[in-house]
């Protein structure tokens, strides 16, 4: 955070949720970014994603019972894709919170939240289907948007369209 900003209220309750779950994981999160559209953090740890969720839904402190979105992004230069997940505590504190998972653009792996916010199931579906990483530990790990044997994911900046699909031409 840039030194004497002064923030809103709803992002100081943001920077409030954080400064618990860093206190929880440490180096495992990365700094807060006080972004007033929505304040997030990244999880630098990506092995302990699951811990860490369950710890912000489940802490009486924090209690972020809301994924409103999980989308999928891919960060070309880094040799990245990854996910942001939006979260809040609905009816209940109403602070928010978006977090974001990264992996290895080529063969990465992300754990998955479904068993912690149902809705997560078919998010993580959509960005693996668009963006190729998997999400270990979901309890239906398929494609959801395009047929099992397209090729390639159709998010990712450098994907190129096939000519054609079971005979048919593809339009672009």
């Amino acid at each position: 955070m840039e030194e004497g900003k002064v923030l809103s209220q709803s992002v100081q309750q943001s920077a409030a949720a954080y400064a618990i779950i860093h206190d929880k994981f440490g180096e495992a999160v990365s700094a807060f970014d006080a972004n007033e559209t929505m304040p997030f953090f990244e999880v630098l740890n990506t092995s302990i994603w699951t811990e860490i969720a369950l710890f912000m839904r489940d802490n009486p402190k924090l209690q972020f019972n809301y994924m409103a979105c999980l989308s999928g992004v891919d960060y070309q230069a880094e040799e990245k894709v990854g996910i942001v997940c939006n979260f809040e505590s609905l009816g209940i504190f109403n602070h928010k919170l978006a977090v974001k998972v990264k992996c290895a653009r080529n063969g990465g792996s992300i754990p998955s939240v479904a068993c912690v916010w149902h809705t997560a199931n078919w998010h993580e579906r959509e960005a693996y289907d668009m963006f190729g990483m998997s999400f270990t530990g979901h309890p239906d790990f398929k494609r959801i948007l395009c047929p099992d044997d397209w090729e390639g994911y159709p998010l990712l900046k450098d994907y190129k369209v096939q000519e054609t699909y079971h005979g048919i031409k593809v339009p672009y």
